[in-house]
């Protein structure tokens, strides 16, 4: 059976933090721990180099074209809330989800994901200091300001930064079975599921 293909989409201006949440789970090749394996790239609009808010610049080797055939893509944070998203991202992710693949937005990622207009009538989660603005702009979206992340089938969502590994890991715990996202999680020195949600912090 092939290895699920999993796309990522970074932009410029992207937190290396964000971004790298997707490649530790998903981007490392872990099959000699008996782990799976997945066919993880990193895509972008933009043609050339990336710059991220940190002062990195990442060569991205896709462009959205590698959305086409993913089974799971993730847009692991977002720039600009309240701008329109640019139209080739919007039919990349339309496409993609009535493709049948999961989309996932880790963090601010959820404002991409309603700005391409496949949240409506549905839940979500985001970073906990900006789900009244999310609510504001999309009062179609019935918004968790507590939880880590929400599962809503084919599209799942996650709160603010470091849930989006408790986000991935659910993903792997959904596809492989708690199992093998226990050693995964041992593996990264993560909590394999942390209690409580974003209204702790």
């Amino acid at each position: 059976m092939a290895d699920p293909i999993v796309a990522v989409i970074a932009f410029d201006g992207i937190s290396p933090f964000h971004l790298s949440v997707p490649c530790l789970v998903f981007g490392t090749d872990r099959t000699r721990l008996g782990l799976p394996r997945f066919d993880f790239r990193v895509c972008a609009m933009e043609e050339g180099p990336i710059h991220t808010d940190a002062g990195l610049t990442i060569a991205v080797p896709h462009g959205l074209a590698a959305l086409d055939d993913a089974d799971i893509v993730i847009i692991p944070s977002w720039k600009d809330l309240e701008d329109p998203l640019p139209a080739v991202l919007v039919e990349a992710l339309g496409r993609a989800h009535r493709r049948g693949a999961l989309i996932v937005g880790l963090c601010l990622g959820t404002f991409a994901i309603a700005a391409a207009g496949l949240l409506g009538g549905r839940k979500a989660a985001t970073h906990w200091a900006y789900t009244d603005r999310l609510q504001t702009l999309h009062p179609d979206i019935a918004v968790d300001a507590d939880v880590l992340y929400v599962d809503d089938g084919d599209i799942v969502t996650s709160a603010g930064v470091a849930a989006g590994l408790d986000c991935c890991l659910h993903i792997v715990r959904a596809r492989y079975g708690a199992e093998v996202a226990l050693r995964l999680a041992r593996h990264v020195v993560l909590s394999p599921h942390r209690q409580g949600g974003q209204a702790q912090f």
